[in-house]
């Protein structure tokens, strides 16, 4: 499993991407790591330069991710920070080995997967769909526009689709859609939820959701922020997760 490291503090930050991502997505957040930070950026298996996983299920991609942290960074205390999708894997990989999981922080997190997401996943009409949407240049840029007006941003919500491999997308997707977020309830560690103002209103209503889930989780809203925060709002965002580190190198 390929990883980025950003920094060699002792402050450990594990990052996860989304479902249409690589370790790249926090590159912008590294950029903004305070002294003493330490990020490692992962591909998860399937993306970036990460091989595929050995079995298509949450649980098993979780396995192999643990595995490999445990290689290169043992039971080191450390922040887990997903993002979209990648939230499911940083709640999968804390409840593997609660007693690293100092933190948890969750980007703009989907509690369920919307039906505008849950369409792809229905056979050969959801491939159509998906087809559609994201492996056509035009359908790219309509679902651009149709999201660039309705968060109020000019941010690319399509980029990652013109060089991802799109079956690895659909299989997350597919695995995403049967994913229960009810499963983490006993999770105790600290839990910090970042939205943007401008999301998604199923990143909203998940927000909801989540902090009935867990009573001591804090939910921030990023002002002025869509549901790409690291593009839109990379600032913010880092004040909000670095908060209680040192000043920015």
């Amino acid at each position: 499993m390929f990883a980025k490291q950003y920094g060699d503090g002792p402050q450990l930050y594990v990052a996860l991407h989304g479902w249409a991502g690589d370790h790249r997505d926090f590159a912008p957040l590294a950029g903004r790591r305070p002294e003493g930070v330490r990020i490692l950026s992962v591909d998860l298996p399937g993306h970036g330069a990460s091989p595929p996983p050995a079995q298509w299920t949450a649980d098993a991609i979780a396995d192999e991710v643990h595995a490999a942290l445990r290689q290169c960074i043992a039971d080191a205390p450390r922040t887990y920070i997903g993002f979209c999708s990648g939230n499911l894997f940083a709640l999968l990989l804390a409840e593997r080995d609660p007693a690293s999981a100092q933190r948890i922080v969750m980007i703009d997190p989907f509690a369920y997967v919307p039906w505008y997401f849950r369409i792809f996943t229905a056979g050969g009409f959801g491939r159509y769909a998906y087809a559609i949407t994201f492996r056509w240049p035009i359908g790219r840029a309509i679902t651009n526009r149709a999201v660039r007006r309705a968060q109020h941003s000019d941010a690319d919500f399509t980029r990652a689709f013109t060089e991802h491999d799109h079956e690895t997308t659909l299989r997350y997707l597919r695995l995403l859609n049967n994913a229960d977020v009810h499963r983490f309830a006993n999770i105790r560690a600290p839990i910090d939820i970042l939205y943007g103002q401008n999301t998604f209103s199923a990143v909203r209503k998940s927000v909801d959701i989540l902090r009935r889930l867990w009573p001591h989780a804090r939910a921030i809203e990023l002002p002025g922020v869509g549901h790409l925060p690291m593009v839109q709002g990379a600032r913010p965002l880092a004040e909000a997760i670095f908060a209680a580190a040192a000043q920015p190198c």
